[in-house]
């Protein structure tokens, strides 16, 4: 420790009273000893002090070389790692943008917010991206930026951010499915993004996301008639709920509170007609998605009506076997539930009826209006 502090101290005096060229070969002395010494935290403090000193005062090609240096230095100080980063000639500041592994996140998030294209692009080529920063680069981003990030295997992305990643997605073919290539976006993104990607797109997602396909289509419900009403369509009890809730759909009553008073009082085909009347839906895939066991089909389309918890929970009790869910269950439907948007919940609403319609399915009321909020 002392040794290092008598040489720093020697460096600095010689910075005080040298020419330029004295103190450029002090800055590659000073980075050679850092580089290749091991050091404890205070030294290497001290090094990033006298660093720090010389690289104001040196030209840029000088700044590039230092920066290469120090974006591979796994000792890097601190304070040289940040001037660095924030420099605005990006030949400085791109290899540690890209490399440091010394950089804080505070600092990526801060050079994101404010530096230029360039700066963010070096950013979104990370081996590592944390939530924070990824928030920033698809808000602030150009196409070339955010096309970078989505291909990086390395970057996580939060809820919002990839709902934003979706939006922009919209018209840009090469974003769609970048996005939809990676693993980790969840199925109810995955939906909302086929739902506004291209026939193109849509085709080379079928074949490089063939899993992911496969459950869409399974919710979807492509093959029609694959399940009857729980108590049979062609029965007299069935044609009599028909004939009521479609009277009570066009006179306009028909809404929340009579989908849950039905609900509660167990009666599965006013509910599952008056849903297929509410949301657009044939009464198949009502059906389907009231008794499947995976309750996210079920979930997206009560949170596109806009119902209450309650009235979504009367409705999952409805279609559980033996209508008792454990409270696990309940408390997990519950927070997913309340993750879910209303935006994007519509959005793969309207994808499910354009699926179905292009199928020629029939809704029960023999039409398929637009989505209905009461």
């Amino acid at each position: 420790m002392n040794g290092a502090k008598s040489l720093l101290q020697d460096l600095d005096d010689a910075i005080a009273r040298g020419t330029d060229e004295s103190r450029a070969r002090a800055l590659w002395h000073a980075t050679d000893l850092l580089i290749t010494g091991r050091y404890v935290d205070d030294e290497i403090s001290m090094f990033g002090e006298v660093i720090g000193r010389l690289a104001d005062e040196i030209e840029v090609a000088a700044r590039v070389q230092l920066s290469e240096l120090m974006s591979a230095c796994d000792h890097a100080p601190l304070n040289v790692i940040e001037k660095l980063a924030f420099d605005d000639a990006i030949e400085v500041a791109g290899p540690v943008l890209r490399d440091s592994t010394r950089i804080a996140e505070k600092v990526l998030v801060e050079s994101a917010m404010t530096k230029g294209q360039a700066h963010l692009l070096a950013i979104s080529q990370r081996q590592s991206i944390g939530e924070a920063v990824t928030d920033v680069l698809v808000k602030r981003g150009n196409q070339e930026v955010v096309t970078s990030v989505a291909r990086n295997e390395g970057a996580r992305f939060s809820g919002s951010g990839l709902l934003h990643m979706v939006r922009r997605a919209e018209g840009d073919s090469i974003l769609a499915e970048q996005l939809g290539l990676r693993k980790d976006v969840p199925r109810h993104i995955f939906q909302q993004l086929i739902a506004k990607a291209s026939e193109d797109v849509r085709r080379r997602l079928e074949t490089e996301r063939p899993e992911m396909m496969a459950q869409i289509q399974s919710s979807v419900t492509e093959v029609t008639g694959d399940l009857q009403s729980k108590f049979g369509p062609s029965s007299r009890s069935y044609f009599v709920a028909k004939r009521v809730v479609t009277t009570q759909y066009r006179q306009g009553n028909l809404n929340q509170d009579s989908i849950a008073s039905y609900a509660r009082q167990h009666r599965f085909d006013e509910v599952q007609i008056g849903l297929s009347l509410l949301s657009a839906l044939p009464v198949d895939v009502i059906e389907r998605a009231l008794m499947d066991r995976n309750r996210e089909m079920l979930l997206v389309l009560c949170k596109a009506l806009d119902f209450s918890w309650d009235t979504t929970m009367s409705l999952l009790f409805l279609g559980a076997k033996d209508h008792l869910i454990t409270a696990r269950d309940l408390q997990d439907n519950e927070r997913e539930y309340g993750r879910l948007k209303i935006e994007t919940s519509r959005s793969i609403l309207k994808f499910y009826q354009s699926r179905k319609n292009s199928a020629g399915a029939d809704s029960a009321s023999g039409r398929q209006p637009e989505l209905q909020v009461h």
